[in-house]
């Protein structure tokens, strides 16, 4: 029986940042996979889903491109093609993780993990022991009980990344993050789209304002707000809105995409602390469980990413004991779709809540010297800030336009470092660069 400093269920960018680091830092660890190095962020979500999306822009810029003095002629869609290149970036960054592992010395185990004891965990015939334990085992779809979502035309997000054609018509059931990535990449290469949510708006953590424009802009997306799905028969959709009006739409493909759950494997047995289906933790990642650890979607508490690369880093920070906490007011989000949308902190409808007087300003993206040369003037896009009235404290950011994803670390900074109005006004952007954007927005603000 063999024995570590350190086992970690899961290998996504919880798990393996969480290897990574421990292992960088002189740790013995075992990481755990059930199947593919990088779990669902890498192999069917976050990283195929954005090469799929990077093809549908390059298209969509290309057909448009003539009001930029570039003619191409002959423009076409090889959805054929383009699922190779998405499984090539995949593949490549699974052994780039695999290199990593041998780097950092950590051992990597395939197969199903199953929790003896806090400190017991086996897979297949062999057992192992540690001095701690991290849970990183992630999420997976959720699909409501819905009638007919077990055909074999209803998928969720892994089944549809393994498409070997593009479908004619796709009914996307939720307007969250998910169900919006994959309505734009869909509907930028010529699928007719339709998503139904069940709330009055979709993307329901956006600043309202954007969210309506971002719909604005995705104008080739059909909305059915406020409607509940009822029922899904031989390819069609069928539900009731808001007003009890029964409504169908006709589909190739269905997407479930109405949220996910943590995989938490049993674990109740070992005597966690699970609530609404996720691991309790503190800000150190800790569970109820002495030396057991909890990072990713597993806690639900952020289910993002980068979300799980932090906690994972807090946890071994906490092993290794350095003092590390989690803050989460200021995590970044993105939507990777055509246009991009980003935030960070609070919308001014939270803040509200919370009992703050805060003031806000929007600026149209097309203001920017670099957006307006690069997009043009029909192009939509919005930044929007949120300041403690008060304090003159940042409170959010939120912004609606080209590579708003690459600029809203920026403003994450900002959040955390609790920076006032006046802190920010004195940093030097460059220029031309859309991150001005936000300088301008605070600007407005007076």
């Amino acid at each position: 029986m063999k024995h570590f400093d350190i086992i970690i269920i899961g290998s996504g960018p919880g798990g393996y940042i969480a290897a990574e680091r421990a292992g960088d830092a002189g740790q013995k660890v075992l990481l755990i996979e059930k199947e593919h190095l990088g779990g669902v962020c890498t192999n069917w979500g976050c990283i195929p889903t954005k090469s799929l999306l990077n093809s549908a822009k390059l298209y969509v810029h290309a057909r448009e491109s003539q009001s930029f003095g570039v003619t191409a002629e002959n423009v076409s869609y090889d959805f054929t093609r383009s699922m190779a290149w998405k499984q090539e970036v995949v593949e490549t960054l699974r052994k780039g993780i695999e290199f990593l592992m041998k780097k950092s010395s950590v051992t990597v185990v395939f197969g199903e993990a199953e929790c003896l004891s806090p400190s017991l965990v086996k897979v297949k015939d062999e057992q192992y022991t540690c001095d701690n334990l991290i849970i990183a085992s992630g999420s997976e779809a959720m699909v409501p009980p819905i009638p007919g979502t077990d055909q074999d035309f209803v998928m969720t997000n892994r089944e549809i990344l393994g498409l070997e054609a593009l479908p004619k018509r796709l009914a996307v059931i939720g307007g969250g993050v998910i169900g919006m990535e994959f309505a734009s990449f869909f509907s930028s290469v010529g699928t007719e789209v339709h998503v139904i949510e069940m709330l009055d708006e979709v993307l329901p953590m956006m600043d309202r304002d954007l969210a309506k424009l971002m719909r604005r802009e995705m104008k080739q997306v059909k909305y059915h707000l406020g409607s509940r799905v009822t029922e899904i028969k031989d390819h069609q959709v069928v539900f009731t809105d808001s007003a009890g009006k029964t409504g169908t739409v006709d589909a190739d493909i269905v997407l479930i995409s109405a949220g996910r759950k943590p995989n938490t494997l049993g674990l109740e047995e070992l005597g966690l602390d699970i609530q609404k289906g996720a691991v309790t933790v503190d800000d150190r990642m800790r569970t109820n469980l002495p030396n057991v650890y909890a990072v990713g979607d597993i806690t639900g508490r952020s289910l993002l990413a980068h979300s799980a690369s932090r906690m994972a880093e807090v946890a071994v920070d906490t092993i290794l004991g350095r003092k590390s906490l989690m803050r989460w007011h200021a995590i970044p989000w993105a939507v990777y779709s055509l246009p991009e949308a980003a935030g960070c902190g609070m919308t001014a409808e939270e803040a509200e809540k919370q009992g703050r007087k805060v003031k806000t300003a929007a600026v149209q993206m097309r203001s920017n010297g670099r957006f307006l040369a690069e997009h043009g003037k029909k192009a939509g896009g919005l930044c929007k800030v949120v300041v403690d009235a008060d304090s003159e404290v940042l409170l959010g950011v939120h912004l609606l336009g080209a590579v708003s994803s690459e600029i809203i670390y920026g403003a994450a900074a900002m959040i955390e470092s609790e920076l006032r109005v006046r802190d920010i006004k004195e940093i030097v952007f460059p220029h031309p660069s859309v991150s001005e954007i936000i300088k301008d927005a605070l600007w407005a603000l007076s």
